[in-house]
């Protein structure tokens, strides 16, 4: 018995209830889950596992997949597994399965002595067919898998039986110990539960159960040459484990009638499968297999890459688990599919930031002010607000100079109406410091490019100062020069121009603009021990996150997210 009786520990929730707990959110699986409460179906006891294939990457389904079922035990006081299903030796890998222990105990959540592998279970699994075969409901097929797929029949006509399906008992059973020693290539054989070939749900069409398949495994070697298929293994592993509700996504309906034949054929533990919209997101592809072409394809620097909807991507470019579980509780719990708009997955990001990321100033596109009536040898220590929206993160010091960096956005020559920054003869406050004047303007004499603007600050403006009475309309951010420090920011867009990029031609719609790297920014010095991941909002500018390749004296920074809508407003009004 594989029964466990620690309770669940959710580690690293964060803010949203003391102990690591979230808001409860009705749902029909916590409708389905509170009746068998009330019957004492399951003796009162609530268990769920996360099952997923190491195969590839944990992406933002999964997630919300995760938060689901560790969510749950959570909320009942009971139990999750964490169940590898490493039925498929040929495309499952270690690596994969440390990046998925990795995203789930990220996330929040650990599931302390209760992790499992189906592969854990082979022998028994094993057991359980020989006993099906033994009761005259499984037999050995000799058909290939083309045939296979040829016999199975359409949604509208019914299937044909194997010439193989009649083998007596005996028979079946020295074939099935012979596919076991390894007697027979690849493909030759199958093990097939005997159904019934006419059932118009065609997953109860003699589904095969074992298939030949001579490749070592990443745990058990080349002990077995033969491998479950996930409709044998997974219901059995739910059973061997006690599950009491197996929560799955939408596509696994029509294998529930399968699922409970397997068990009640066995007459063994029978838990309950429960089935829920997976998550489909704007402008996302999900399918691991698209996933793995864009790695294999290079299109993208790797399963981490910040634009990938991976756990792993995510969390390089600056998502949080706070705000990866606040999205998966906004949205919910369905029977119904439905696409999110991916701007959601991104709100939720900003309102977790606004929180908890320290403010700084960094000018991405610098273009040099010389403040021409301030001391040439004078830097002056102002004071910065770290996060207004918390008193505790303090304030900085900031050196103001007279040689500063703003973003060339910021000054126009030639300003449309209601443009309220820098211009020629035009003031602007500087955020934390003075009110500026542009006096001049200086140009490349070959390409006419603005190199550099000289201007005159205002003593009386100083920001905070009791006698800073005057105002303007438009602030700015910049940075000192000579304490700046050089960074790396590379500013990530969406990885599709389409919202639904589905189809054959999918590729078709990878924006080209996904990534665009910014070598001469200028950041404030206090950010010259910035750890990998630490977060910030560069005023103005959207909030950021140092990125894994980040090194001292060589800093790099992704944005994770935009300020809402802060630059469509300036470049629909100028303002």
């Amino acid at each position: 018995m594989i029964e466990k009786d620690k309770p669940l520990e959710v580690r690293g929730v964060g803010e949203v209830k003391p102990g690591g707990t979230m808001p409860e959110r009705k749902n029909f699986i916590r409708d389905i889950i509170d009746e068998d409460l009330k019957t004492n179906k399951y003796s009162g006891r609530v268990h769920t596992r996360f099952p997923p294939e190491p195969n590839g990457y944990l992406h933002i389904g999964h997630a919300k997949s995760i938060c689901l079922n560790f969510g749950i035990a959570r909320n009942y006081k009971g139990f999750c597994n964490l169940r590898f299903d490493d039925t498929n030796p040929i495309k499952e890998e270690q690596e994969y399965v440390e990046s998925i222990q990795k995203d789930v105990r990220w996330l929040g959540f650990d599931w302390d002595d209760r992790l499992f592998y189906a592969s854990d279970y082979f022998e028994q699994l094993y057991e359980f067919a020989v006993r099906l075969i033994k009761k005259g409901k499984a037999y050995v097929c000799d058909l290939t898998a083309d045939e296979v797929r040829e016999h199975r029949g359409t949604l509208t006509e019914p299937g044909r039986d194997s010439q193989y399906r009649n083998r007596s008992i005996e028979e079946n059973l020295d074939l099935f110990e012979r596919m076991r020693k390894g007697e027979f290539p690849n493909g030759a054989r199958t093990l097939r539960a005997k159904i019934d070939m006419a059932s118009p749900n065609l997953n109860m069409r003699d589904p095969v159960m074992y298939r030949v398949l001579h490749a070592s495994h990443h745990r058990t070697g080349d002990k077995w040459c033969i491998y479950p298929t996930y409709d044998w293994a997974h219901g059995q592993s739910d059973s061997l484990e006690k599950i009491t509700h197996s929560i799955c996504t939408l596509e696994f309906a029509d294998h529930r009638p399968l699922y409970d034949w397997f068990l009640d054929e066995l007459e063994i533990y029978h838990p309950q499968q429960i089935e829920f919209a997976r998550l489909n997101l704007t402008y996302t592809v999900m399918s691991k297999r698209k996933l793995l072409q864009l790695v294999e394809e290079g299109y993208v620097g790797g399963w981490n890459d910040p634009r990938m909807p991976t756990i792993s991507g995510l969390r390089r470019r600056g998502y949080t688990p706070e705000s990866l579980r606040l999205f998966a509780d906004r949205i919910g719990v369905a029977r119904s599919e439905s696409t999110v708009d991916v701007a959601m997955l991104e709100d939720c990001l900003r309102d977790d930031l606004n929180k908890r990321a320290r403010r700084v100033m960094a000018v991405l596109r610098p273009i040099k002010v010389v403040i021409e009536n301030y001391p040439e040898q004078v830097v002056e220590d102002l004071e910065a607000v770290n996060n207004p929206e918390d008193a505790s993160m303090g304030v900085r010091k900031i050196p103001f100079s007279r040689t500063l960096y703003i973003e060339k956005d910021d000054f126009r020559e030639d300003p449309p109406k209601k443009y309220f920054r820098l211009s020629p003869g035009a003031e602007v406050r500087l955020r934390y410091a003075y009110i500026i004047k542009c006096t001049d303007v200086m140009k490349d004499e070959k390409t006419g490019e603005v190199t550099e603007l000289r201007c005159t600050y205002d003593p009386e403006t100083r920001s905070g100062s009791p006698q800073s009475s005057r105002k303007v309309k438009g602030t700015i951010h910049w940075v000192s020069a000579q304490q700046a420090i050089k960074a790396e920011v590379r500013l990530y867009d969406r990885l599709f121009n389409m919202e639904n990029p589905g189809g054959d031609n999918w590729r078709d719609f990878i924006n080209p603009k996904s990534l665009e790297v910014l070598n001469e920014c200028k950041i404030e010095g206090s950010l010259e021990k910035a750890r990998p991941e630490e977060l910030f909002q560069f005023e103005r500018l959207g909030y950021f996150s140092v990125d894994t390749d980040s090194r001292p004296g060589n800093p790099v920074f992704n944005r994770s997210v935009t300020l809402r809508d802060t630059w469509a407003k300036i470049e629909k009004t100028g303002t």
